[in-house]
């Protein structure tokens, strides 16, 4: 009887849980795909730059002596030809006054020299004198005209030395900062500032090898690029763009060995002085892309050191490949090099969360 009863409640509790308990079935995602297509497309590239200006000059000194007056204070916007320093120039001004001095005294000793060798000449005519004599006033004169010139060309490097006690910017721009102080005494070659030019501002940056050898072979020689290259834009490290573009001047024609890449010089006007040297920004280019496999970056996987998509098959199973890709530089969207193929279906959107194998409802 009790065996009966035992029999009977596990009959009963067997039916009630399977009554609660279901089968698991296969669990199928849903995704947002897409089926890989050559295109043409333009995007932008963009560079971390720095910006100099185009006129930026080292102001030294050329003389010794001692710093008498600084005209200019850091930071001072100064035109071409604005002083800049005066260095005491008492003893450039007293060679000046000897080296006069002796030019005069050459001009008076070329001048006697001359008087006598006419003299000579008229007495030799006359046959007074001898060839001898004539001949030797006449090298005496040659003698005093060689001393004249040397005593102009001492005269005009004692006003070059003079000059230079007077320290003047050679181009339009910024002072930078001043590191001398009046009274200090200063040595030919003594760096005092430098001056930044800002009526146009230069942003250099590094195009990757394979970038360049991409423009080499779609382009042709360095010459063309710079013939064809589109208008640069230029962003602030905040986030705005500048409101003028730039035109891309010169490549440095050899690739560093320690990087791998060539530096790009690109020009940008500054009139309202909004660029300084020292500033840091992106330079943002238009580039064609012609006949590109073109991605979300969504699609995109990485892991480590490899790139991924997941391809789906005629059985809506996800399986990983491993591409190469571009970035197009708008944060967005990507081009495929390699590891896929026209026609394939990719996951587009949420690939980070597919897993090999998983069965892809689109």
């Amino acid at each position: 009887m009790k065996k009966h009863v035992f029999c009977t409640l596990y009959l009963v509790t067997l039916s009630l849980l399977s009554g609660c308990v279901k089968m698991p079935e296969e669990q199928h995602t849903s995704y947002e795909t897409l089926t890989l297509s050559r295109e043409t497309v333009t995007a932008p590239l963009s560079w971390s730059a720095a910006i100099r200006g185009t006129g930026d000059v080292s102001i030294v000194s050329r003389c010794t002596g001692m710093l008498n007056e600084i005209k200019v204070k850091d930071g001072q916007r100064v035109k071409k030809g604005d002083v800049l320093f005066l260095i005491d120039s008492r003893s450039a001004e007293n060679v000046l006054a000897h080296a006069q001095a002796d030019l005069q005294t050459a001009i008076a000793n070329r001048d006697n020299a001359r008087l006598e060798a006419e003299s000579n000449k008229e007495l030799a005519a006359q046959g007074i004198i001898g060839d001898y004599l004539l001949r030797k006033s006449e090298n005496q004169l040659q003698s005093a005209e060689a001393a004249c010139l040397q005593a102009r060309a001492v005269v005009r490097d004692a006003e070059l030395k003079l000059n230079y006690c007077t320290i003047k910017s050679p181009v339009d721009g910024l002072v930078g900062n001043i590191l001398p102080h009046v009274g200090d005494v200063i040595a030919e070659g003594t760096m005092l500032t430098r001056v930044a030019g800002v009526s146009e501002m230069e942003a250099s940056f590094s195009l990757t090898e394979s970038q360049l050898h991409a423009l080499v072979s779609e382009l042709g020689s360095l010459d063309e690029i710079l013939k064809v290259v589109p208008p640069v834009s230029l962003r602030f490290k905040e986030g705005g763009e500048y409101a003028y573009k730039g035109r891309v001047t010169s490549l440095s024609g050899m690739v560093d060995r320690q990087t791998g890449s060539i530096t790009c010089y690109v020009t940008f006007p500054n009139p309202r002085g909004e660029l300084f040297s020292g500033m840091q920004g992106t330079v943002v280019m238009p580039i064609e892309w012609e006949d590109v496999m073109l991605v979300p970056l969504t699609a995109i996987v990485r892991i480590q050191d490899k790139t991924l998509v997941y391809k789906v098959g005629k059985d809506s199973l996800a399986t990983s490949a491993i591409v190469s890709i571009e970035e197009l530089g708008d944060g967005a969207r990507a081009v495929i090099t390699s590891g896929a193929e026209v026609g394939e279906t990719i996951v587009a959107k949420g690939a980070a969360n597919v897993h090999e194998n998983d069965r892809v409802i689109w």
